[in-house]
């Protein structure tokens, strides 16, 4: 019966967001609601809700993506001066994953993860 999960994530400031996951990210824009925004790449969606009082440093927002060719996406991003979370470098996790993180504008952390043999 479930067919998917669309995370929604805080942002106070839908142009910073937008430019983030579009430009950034290379996301692409499914539709802008003035407070609430929704983007796709691949086969993930992401939404957005505007929270102007949000404070960065008390967000604990967070999402796992499952990806293929984890370390092409990596190289990727670090090739287009992504920053990558200070301890969330690409690394084989003893839980079978290769992954890294990174923080959005607004401190929503992203984790994108492969399964690997271990």
């Amino acid at each position: 019966m479930l067919t998917a999960i669309v995370p929604k994530l805080p942002m106070r400031n839908m142009g910073v967001t937008k430019s983030y996951y579009l430009s950034v990210l290379g996301f692409d824009e499914l539709g802008d609601y003035g407070d609430y925004l929704l983007v796709r790449k691949d086969n993930i969606e992401i939404h957005f809700f505007l929270f102007g009082a949000l404070d960065p440093r008390e967000n604990d927002g967070q999402v796992y993506i499952r990806t293929v060719n984890i370390d092409v996406l990596y190289d990727e991003l670090l090739r287009r001066g992504v920053a990558i979370h200070p301890n969330g470098g690409l690394a084989t996790k003893p839980w079978g994953q290769r992954e890294f993180s990174l923080l959005d504008p607004d401190n929503n952390l992203l984790t994108f993860g492969q399964a690997v043999n271990v």
